[in-house]
């Protein structure tokens, strides 16, 4: 069983429907022991990041968590859920997160409209399990004002995202977009970014959204996604097939 822990931040249903989509035992729980006792755990949520923290210290989840994310067991962590591993956030002043991945959490600088919101694309190498069958440049839903930086990436205001294209209720993924600015200001100046290599042992897909930041990031047996695979149709689905596989497999 796949425990999805309910700490009073998001539409919970809506991932539990998402794992039941693709024939996935899931539980949204509150309970610690329920917690401990899962064969794998997603943490997901969206809202303040400070809160969120506060939350789950108050209904006594951060141990459970933080021996889910010291053992054997896989982990998932979505959008909010992802953010609190990081090691801090810079929202409303530094708070503290989990501190499982090397990083802070950032605002999204002016220049955009913010929150980041609808489909975009990552972009990875292959080599994160989560994407395995899920092509380089496949569209995501995302809905965030902060974005994920991991330790030992060098960001750039100069980067040229590529456009994110409002959400759609029709069926299937959206085309592939450029907005007519970016095209515009790309073929004026190169981007800058430059990347350093990852942290060992840690894996990073990426995305632009006037700054390039980690859309997806495999760590160990911990997986986490900026975006929301239970909104993202195909591709988002695919990837929770992904991680049943690796429940199934032990974490391997």
């Amino acid at each position: 069983m796949i425990a999805i822990v309910d700490y009073g931040r998001g539409n919970l249903g809506s991932v539990e429907k998402a794992f039941g989509r693709v024939g996935i035992p899931a539980v949204v729980t509150q309970d610690p022991r329920a917690v401990d006792e899962a064969d794998a755990v997603v943490l997901p949520g969206d809202g303040a990041f400070h809160d969120a923290m506060m939350n789950l210290e108050r209904l006594g989840l951060l141990a459970p968590l933080r021996r889910a994310l010291d053992g054997t067991r896989p982990f998932l962590g979505i959008c909010l859920g992802y953010q609190l591993l990081f090691s801090s956030s810079e929202e409303f002043g530094e708070g503290r997160g989990l501190d499982v991945i090397p990083g802070v959490v950032r605002r999204f600088p002016p220049g955009r409209k913010i929150p980041h919101m609808g489909w975009n694309c990552v972009e990875h190498g292959g080599d994160l399990r989560l994407l395995e069958g899920v092509p380089s440049g496949a569209y995501f839903y995302f809905v965030h004002s902060y974005y994920p930086v991991v330790a030992g990436t060098v960001r750039s205001a100069s980067v040229v995202a590529r456009a994110a294209r409002p959400a759609s209720t029709e069926s299937g993924l959206p085309q592939a977009r450029v907005a007519a600015g970016a095209r515009r200001a790309s073929e004026e100046r190169p981007s800058r970014m430059r990347v350093a290599p990852d942290p060992p042992t840690l894996r990073v897909a990426w995305c632009d959204y006037g700054v390039r930041f980690a859309a997806a990031v495999e760590h160990g047996r911990i997986h986490a996604t900026q975006f929301h695979p239970e909104k993202s149709q195909r591709w988002g689905l695919r990837m929770l097939e992904n991680f049943a596989a690796i429940v199934k497999g032990g974490g391997r």
